[in-house]
């Protein structure tokens, strides 16, 4: 999921869509990409948007990329980019955020787990601009906010990475398109997984000591360069 704006970062992105921003020498994009080829993943598709032509000419490095344009990116929200996508995706995914950079081991812990639908989360970053995740008492997903207050509890941190299966994608796509009726602004792939989460299970995982960190603003940029990507070395 790769079509936003990116506008928190300003000057710091260079006129480039976020998932562009370099740690550590290299962009998250095509860190992200290396370490799903290394697990064993050989089909990428990315949804794009802003600046979509850089997306384009990674496919010079990566030929296993397609990618889907959400000519409205800048109008709508995450939903309608994977809801953009749903005749391509025939099989199973991993959903990543394009803005993220994490250690191989977050992959791993999805890979390896046998159920189906799970939502990777963490433990609090204080990092700001967090969504929280509350679960009922087996584990599955109820809700999920930016404000604490709107929750009963708080069992993790969403992380940007979980594993669907391709009947739940169908699903979430369903339900984004009744609400499209109405209106395709603000919709993300978040609220799809509460709207179907009375119908289809979502395990959250949380793994407390996970390496990660979304990179939105210039704060985000600081953390990851000075706290995140030094873990990931030692891990990775």
């Amino acid at each position: 999921m790769a079509a936003g704006l990116g506008s928190r970062l300003g000057d710091l992105k260079e006129d480039k869509p976020k998932a562009f921003i370099h740690v550590g020498g290299k962009s998250l994009i095509e860190r992200s990409i290396e370490l799903l080829l290394k697990k064993g993943i050989g089909s990428i598709l990315i949804g794009t948007g802003y600046r979509s032509d850089y997306f384009e000419e990674l496919k010079d490095l990566f030929p296993m990329i397609t990618t889907f344009r959400n000519d409205i990116y800048d109008q709508t929200g995450s939903m309608y980019t994977l809801f953009n996508m749903r005749q391509l995706i025939t099989q199973d995914i991993l959903l990543l955020e394009g803005d993220l950079l994490y250690e191989g081991y977050a992959l791993d812990c999805l890979l390896a787990d046998e159920r189906e639908n799970i939502i990777l989360a963490s433990a609090p970053t204080h990092s700001g601009d967090e969504v929280f995740i509350e679960c009922n008492g087996n584990g599955l997903l109820r809700k999920m906010s930016k404000e604490k207050s709107e929750l009963e509890n708080v069992k993790g941190e969403l992380v940007g990475i979980s594993k669907l299966s391709s009947g739940t994608v169908e699903a979430m796509c369903n339900f984004a398109e009744a609400k499209y009726k109405l209106n395709k602004m603000g919709i993300h792939y978040e609220d799809a997984m509460v709207g179907v989460s009375q119908q289809v299970d979502f395990h959250v995982r949380v793994e407390p000591d996970l390496a990660w960190c979304e990179i939105d603003d210039a704060s985000h940029l600081r953390r990851a360069t000075e706290l995140v990507y030094p873990k990931i070395q030692q891990r990775d």
